[in-house]
């Protein structure tokens, strides 16, 4: 079965492992997509252990795991991504597609990640990030413009 993600890979290969709790994710991007799969999936609990508790207010399992049980999801992409499992903070920009009262919504969004306990959590976001145009500087912050770096990634 694909992953949830829509990373083309296998499900068991993907985000499985990180969902389980047998392995933690390398990468701010592998992270992203296992939280992606677990709202999919209503994994409350992993929501939770994967946010930073500073900014996760008064959210709570129940409420994320009935938030994306009922939702109906149309797919993830991926705009850009940086952090290494070497790094202790890193950024995801992503779209998010879903249907919403009869119509669809896209979520865009560009994600904080940090080590917390020498695990990736989520920090925050910032919704409608400034475009990353082809001839501009990617926001990865390689230095090189953008349709030479991260639009050939994903």
């Amino acid at each position: 079965m694909q992953c949830y993600c829509d990373s083309k890979l296998t499900f068991a290969d993907c985000c499985q492992p990180f969902l389980a709790g047998r392995l933690a994710a390398p990468t701010p991007l592998a992270l992203m997509r296992s939280r992606y799969s677990a709202y999919r999936l209503g994994q409350g609990d992993y929501l939770v252990s994967t946010w930073h508790p500073d900014t996760l207010g008064k959210l709570d399992a129940t409420a994320l795991a009935d938030s994306g049980l009922n939702t109906d999801w149309l797919g993830l992409t991926i705009v850009f991504a940086r952090g290494t499992n070497k790094d202790h903070e890193g950024e995801v920009e992503f779209k998010v597609r879903y249907r919403e009262n009869g119509r669809v919504v896209l979520l865009h969004e560009r994600s904080l990640f940090v080590r917390l306990n020498q695990n990736w959590v989520y920090h925050s976001g910032v919704h409608n990030p400034p475009k990353a145009g082809p001839n501009l500087p990617c926001p990865c912050g390689s230095g090189k413009k953008y349709k030479h770096c991260c639009s050939r990634r994903y």
